[in-house]
């Protein structure tokens, strides 16, 4: 970016030399803005990356179009080509935008989304581009995300240009039709509008192309990240204990898409309306339509253009006055829309509990209480859209008479001819259209900001989640120095802070199979997760065996969705254990009757009974053969008989694996070779030493 503001002064010097010596006040203008927009780039480092793109394409432009202004000044330009010689306002219309992209770099809600933005166009990974003609190439994701990026953008900025020759055309037909000159006609209609026609035709195709290339990638990219970055280290876990973002699912999956194809929709379109905006004004200042200040003679140039900025202005106003409550009715209906769709999720989850319960009419009462909620907030937006829409109806339903009422004294007075009529209506609406951008975008933009907002708290929430797990307050895990589990000077606590368990010295391991006992409510889960590695709060350090591998089963097992292998084999591939170990390990742990169902695709949550999930999880153990194994009540479902069989069958196939167990079982006591308590203490905390020796060790 300092190199190309270098080149953007050394530019501008040279327009403002040539504009003293020639007298040209809009050379002289292209310099004065070139300096500016050179002292923009050079402090353009301080942006985020996504807004960089924007400076640099400018910056390159004012280059490209100022040489080429400076070059047709000095006579060096081709005659033949001296029709498509760039004109300095050219040049000045891109370094405006340069500076203005620099100005609002520093607007909160543009610091947001180019933050939320940069990091796809910034990406190392690899990725291959299919260029069709030039075939197949392997290239970094974020450089081709970068080009796609530029090309677009330029492609709009071309289409601006063959709206601005279309313009022209319409000048020209409509004065042919007036002059009745069938010559001329015929000539404009086939040698101009066609050709011009075609090519705005095809440059939307390629833009489509273009565009649906880049969304998604840029989607897929974005929900691999946050994927990432919530599924990592337990931050999934901590958020929803931490309780700082509602359905995560949500912003992944709908958050992602809407802010994605809002960011491009907005960012493009704006560009393309700002470039409308300049192109077309040029026209209507130089119309000559001039109105003198009441009672002097001062004569006010550009009549047109003041009078379609300020009505344009004035709408705006209006418009932000009556949409800005739709920001946050946006946002809270999203949230409910989403509390409402895990309700249901939940509800087929539990669907055999509910059953069992029979309890359908309180759930369907509890939807209803959602769904109204719905409702109300529904209702809200509605009244609030009606009103916007009442106004940017009316607005839009006179846009298309106020040109030809501006115009009509002076057509009535032969001032102007039918051809500039028609070419300054054309000119009128394009610009009030993009003046008009705001108004008829208010509510996309309300959805828009909506999503901003959810990204950056999920963001928040990820961030906090992980910062949990980081710096002096919280649980360290560290390699110990010998083959067991360690914790001391640890006090675990609840979220908000309360203390619920405090370890002196507590070390797991001396023996191979531990039984940890106390009363519901002591933290003995919460320890468990600590040693586990997803219990941030508190403060302390857990000492963990250099390269150990720990499982930690709960009392209810997680079985994804998909075939009963894929079930067998979590956390690992479906294809990660050959079939005689799995059908091996389905033996042991008593669901042989299930070993021709390997490859049914089921929701296997609702079809095995609570026992046989808590055994597909014990077979999950046998498979992976941890160096540690905690139970957190992982056989409660089971009988006492089955429960010892599952015991024996893990001691048969993992005489190696440590084993600490979480249960109440007077029973689990025989199959353990040492007893941690968790003992109260006078704050109501507990703390958990270790009891005598259960039994021989075996």
């Amino acid at each position: 970016m300092r190199p190309l503001s270098f080149a953007v002064a050394a530019l501008a010097v040279v327009a403002l030399v040539v504009g003293q010596q020639s007298g040209s006040a809009s050379t002289i203008g292209m310099g004065v803005v070139g300096l500016l927009l050179g002292l923009a780039l050079f402090r353009s480092t301080e942006i985020d990356f996504f807004l960089k793109i924007f400076s640099g394409i400018f910056g390159t432009e004012y280059v490209v179009f100022g040489a080429g202004a400076l070059l047709a000044q000095a006579g060096y330009w081709p005659q033949e080509w001296m029709a498509a010689a760039p004109p300095t306002s050219l040049a000045t219309t891109v370094a405006v935008f340069g500076i203005l992209i620099y100005a609002i770099s520093f607007a909160p809600i543009v610091q947001r989304i180019a933050r939320i933005s940069s990091p796809y166009f910034l990406s190392e990974e690899r990725t291959t581009a299919n260029l069709w003609l030039f075939g197949r190439y392997n290239v970094k994701l974020g450089h081709l995300a970068v080009a796609l990026i530029v090309f677009i953008i330029v492609l709009n900025q071309a289409q601006v240009g063959v709206s601005l020759r279309i313009n022209f055309f319409y000048r020209d037909f409509n004065n042919a039709l007036q002059q009745k000159d069938a010559p001329a006609f015929w000539y404009q209609l086939i040698y101009v509008f066609s050709v011009w026609a075609a090519i705005s035709a095809l440059s939307n195709l390629i833009e489509i192309v273009a565009q649906s290339v880049l969304l998604i990638r840029w989607r897929e990219w974005m929900a691999a990240e946050y994927s990432r970055r919530w599924l990592g280290d337990g931050t999934h876990y901590r958020i929803s204990l931490a309780g700082t973002a509602d359905n995560p699912d949500q912003r992944i999956s709908e958050d992602t898409r809407s802010f994605l194809n809002q960011t491009y929709s907005f960012s493009l379109t704006m560009l393309t309306q700002v470039s409308t905006l300049v192109s077309f004004s040029i026209i209507l200042w130089s119309i000559p339509v001039a109105i003198t200040v009441p009672g002097t003679d001062v004569v006010i140039p550009g009549f047109l253009f003041w009078a379609t900025l300020i009505y344009a202005a004035v709408a705006t106003w209006i418009t932000h006055w009556i949409g800005k409550p739709l920001i946050a009715l946006d946002f809270e209906q999203e949230r409910r829309e989403a509390n409402f769709r895990f309700s249901l999720a939940r509800l087929r989850e539990y669907s055999e509990q509910i059953a069992l319960m029979q309890g359908e009419l309180t759930e369907r009462k509890h939807l209803g209480h959602r769904f109204a909620s719905i409702v109300e907030n529904f209702y809200q937006l509605m009244w609030r859209k009606l009103k916007l829409t009442t106004f940017t109806l009316s607005y839009n339903q006179a846009n298309v008479v106020i040109p030809y009422v501006l115009l009509a004294p002076y057509y009535f007075a032969g001032a102007i001819s039918f051809g500039v009529l028609s070419q300054v209506a054309s000119a009128f609406g394009r610009v009030e259209t993009a003046m008009s951008f705001f108004i008829n975008s208010y509510q996309s933009i309300a959805s828009y900001l909506a999503s901003i907002n959810r990204l950056t708290t999920f963001e928040t929430a990820i961030a906090q989640a992980q910062a949990a797990g980081v710096g002096d307050n919280t649980i360290h895990r560290d390699p110990a120095p010998d083959r067991d589990v360690h914790v001391g000077g640890a006090t675990l606590t609840l979220p908000n802070g309360a203390p619920i368990v405090r370890v002196d010295d507590l070390d797991l391991g001396a023996v191979r199979r531990t039984l940890v006992v106390g009363p519901s409510g002591s933290g003995k889960s919460t320890l468990f997760r600590a040693i586990a590695g997803i219990w941030p709060f508190g403060e302390g350090k857990v000492g963990i065996p250099a390269n150990a591998e720990i499982m930690l089963l709960p009392q209810r097992p997680y079985l994804p969705q998909g075939t009963l292998r894929a079930a067998l084999a979590y956390p690992s591939e479906a294809d990660a254990y050959a079939d005689a170990a799995i059908q091996d390990a389905m033996d042991k742990v008593k669901l042989g009757h299930l070993r021709d169902r390997l490859d049914e695709v089921d929701l296997w949550g609702q079809r095995l009974s609570g026992g046989e999930q808590q055994r597909l999880a014990v077979a999950r153990a046998l498979l992976a053969k941890p160096d540690w194994l905690f139970l957190d009540e992982a056989t409660a479902s089971l009988d006492e008989k089955l429960e010892g069989e599952l015991y024996a069958a893990i001691d048969m196939a993992l005489p190696e694996t440590r084993v600490v167990s979480i249960g109440h079982r007077g029973t689990l006591r025989e199959m353990h070779d040492a007893v941690v308590t968790m003992e109260p203490n006078d704050d109501g905390t507990f703390t958990p030493r270790m009891a005598a020796k259960a039994s021989a060790e075996a």
